[in-house]
C-alpha cells in the first residue's frame, strides 16, 4: 500500500513512518506540508520521494491507496474529505475535526464512497490496554465501579506550539488528551459516557486554552470515571485504575505511545502481575487499518470511535465552561 503523508508532523516521523514501512509493502510516496522548505527538508530527511504543498497533486497519485492526515486539528475536515472525494482510505488522527457535525460528516462521506476511515487512537492498540480489556470482558474484577485515569504529563517543547496557544487550530489539553481518555475508557468498557461535570484551568503553559482539566463522567452502566489531564506536570506519571466488586487493575505508566508500564490484578486472591505484549501501539493500528482495508477485520479504532471520543471531549470542555453537568451528545452515530 502506497500511503500520502499530510502534514510533517512529529508524530509522522517517530512514530507512523517506521509503522507503515513495517508492513509488508509499506510505502510512504508523498508528504503535504503547508510549508514548501519544511516538507521539502522533512522528505529529505526522511526518504519520502514527493513532496508538495498542493493537496490535489498528490491526491491525483493514482499508485496511491491511502493517506494519513496528522495537521492540525482545523485543518482535517478539509482535508479528510478531499481525499475520500479522491476514493482514498483515510487514517486521521485524533482529534477528527473541531465539531461533532463534522466528524460524523466525515464517516458519512467515507462510507457512500466505500472506503475505509479511521482515528489513530493509539493507546487501545497497546499491549497493556488490550489485556486489561480482556480481564474485565472475562470479569476478573466482577462488575466495574469506577475508573480512575491519570494522564497529567509535561508536554515537550517540541510539541508546544499551537497546542498551548492557538484556539483556532485546536489547541487545548481536552482535545489533545482528553480525547485520547476518552476513548480508552470506551474501549476497556465497552459503553459510551453517557453524563459529565469537568474543570478547567491554564496553570503556566496555555495562553487562550485550557492545559489543564478534571472531569468526572457517568457511565450507562453505573460506574464512575475521574479523570485528569494536563500539559504542565513533569513528574506525575501516567496509568489507570479499573476497580470492581472482585477486584482492582492497577496500571502504571502506560498511558504513553511506547510499549511500556506495568499492570497489576489484585482481588481477593493476592496482587499478581499482568503479562502483556510489548508490541509497537502505531504498527499494530497500522496493521488493523491494512485489515480493515482488505475486509479481514476492523480498524482498531474506526469513525464512530472517533466521533465518539470528540464527543466526550467537548462535553467535558463544554461542562467545564458552564459550571454544570452536561449530557453527551453523540449525534446520530451508533
Amino acid at each position: 500500500m502506497r500511503w500520502v503523508f499530510v502534514g510533517a508532523s512529529t508524530i509522522a516521523s517517530q512514530y507512523m513512518l517506521g509503522a507503515v514501512r513495517a508492513q509488508d509493502g509499506g510505502e510512504i510516496a508523498w508528504v503535504v506540508s503547508g510549508s514548501a522548505a519544511h516538507g521539502a527538508a522533512w522528505a529529505a530527511e526522511h526518504g519520502v520521494p514527493n513532496v508538495t504543498t498542493d493537496l490535489a497533486e498528490a491526491l491525483a497519485d493514482d499508485r496511491c491507496e491511502a493517506v494519513y492526515v496528522s495537521s492540525t486539528n482545523e485543518k482535517h475536515l478539509p482535508q479528510a474529505m478531499a481525499a475520500i472525494k479522491a476514493g482514498k482510505h483515510v487514517l486521521c488522527e485524533k482529534p477528527l475535526a473541531m465539531r461533532i457535525t463534522e466528524a460524523a460528516g466525515m464517516v458519512q462521506a467515507a462510507e457512500e464512497a466505500g472506503v475505509t476511515f479511521a482515528t489513530n487512537h493509539h493507546l487501545r492498540c497497546s499491549g497493556s490496554h488490550r489485556a486489561m480489556r480482556a480481564l474485565i470482558a472475562e470479569g476478573k474484577i466482577g462488575k466495574v465501579l469506577s475508573v480512575r485515569l491519570f494522564h497529567a504529563v509535561h508536554l515537550p517543547p517540541h510539541l508546544q506550539g499551537w497546542r498551548i496557544n492557538d484556539a483556532a487550530a485546536g489547541g487545548g489539553v481536552i482535545p489533545d488528551i482528553t480525547v485520547h481518555d476518552a476513548d480508552v475508557v470506551r474501549f476497556l468498557l465497552g459503553e459510551d459516557p453517557k453524563r459529565v461535570v469537568a474543570q478547567m484551568v491554564a496553570s503556566g503553559m496555555g495562553e487562550g486554552v485550557e492545559d489543564s482539566a478534571m472531569s468526572v463522567w457517568t457511565m450507562p452502566s453505573g460506574a464512575m470515571v475521574m479523570s485528569h489531564e494536563s500539559f504542565t506536570h513533569p513528574f506525575a506519571g501516567s496509568g489507570l485504575e479499573v476497580h470492581g466488586t472482585e477486584g482492582s487493575i492497577f496500571a502504571n505508566g502506560v498511558m504513553t505511545q511506547e510499549p511500556v508500564g506495568e499492570v497489576e490484578l489484585v482481588t481477593a486472591a493476592g496482587r499478581v502481575p499482568v503479562e502483556v505484549s510489548r508490541h509497537n501501539l502505531y504498527e499494530q493500528g497500522v496493521s488493523d487499518f491494512y485489515s480493515a482495508v482488505a475486509g479481514a477485520g476492523r480498524a482498531a479504532a474506526d469513525g464512530p470511535d472517533g466521533v465518539k471520543s470528540l464527543a466526550v471531549a467537548m462535553a467535558v470542555r463544554d461542562a467545564a465552561k458552564l459550571g454544570q453537568a452536561v449530557d453527551v451528545d453523540y449525534g446520530d452515530i451508533q
